[in-house]
């Protein structure tokens, strides 16, 4: 959170959506806040989509194809063949942008925490205003949230693993 500036979220899956279980707020007065315990979509959420496009290509699909994609924003994915795509997309690169798709005016990038087989547990992202961040300035803040990743997936599974 020293590093990149802005609100990082600590965010599962659950049944109906991805649920903030932990946060560290930014020390911007203006900022996009969000209660620990919200539950937000999949389909427009950077930590979301971090944890569909974790999954493989079939099972993708059939989650895809069984979410209401409701439109939240003008930016929203909405159809399943344009998210699908993206999802690849964020497979392949190992990170996801919420560019205005949750609410107008905010940004968001999400990677996952893994496990030690390599397996999603979680995301670790942070947001903020568009007026102070857009994509590529999220894409530019990518390594301190990428090493704070591995961090976390080493100090929940190592343990346990030793056992």
């Amino acid at each position: 959170a020293k590093e990149v500036k802005e609100t990082v979220n600590f965010v599962v899956p659950e049944e109906s959506g991805m649920r903030y279980l932990d946060r560290i707020e930014t020390d911007w007065a203006f900022r996009v806040q969000f209660p620990v315990g919200a539950n937000v979509p999949f389909h427009s959420t950077a930590s979301g989509k971090t944890y569909l496009a974790s999954m493989p290509p079939r099972a993708r699909r059939n989650m895809v194809s069984g979410l209401e994609l409701a439109p939240l924003t003008r930016k929203t994915h909405t159809k399943p063949d344009t998210l699908l795509n993206e999802l690849k997309r964020i497979a392949d690169q190992g990170f996801a942008l919420d560019n205005e798709e949750f609410i107008d005016g905010m940004v968001a990038i999400s990677v996952p925490v893994t496990d030690s087989e390599g397996r999603f547990a979680a995301a670790l992202a942070f947001h903020g205003p568009r007026q102070r961040i857009t994509p590529d300035c999220a894409i530019y803040r990518l390594q301190p949230l990428l090493h704070g990743a591995k961090r976390l997936g080493h100090a929940l599974f190592d343990v346990a693993d030793a056992s």
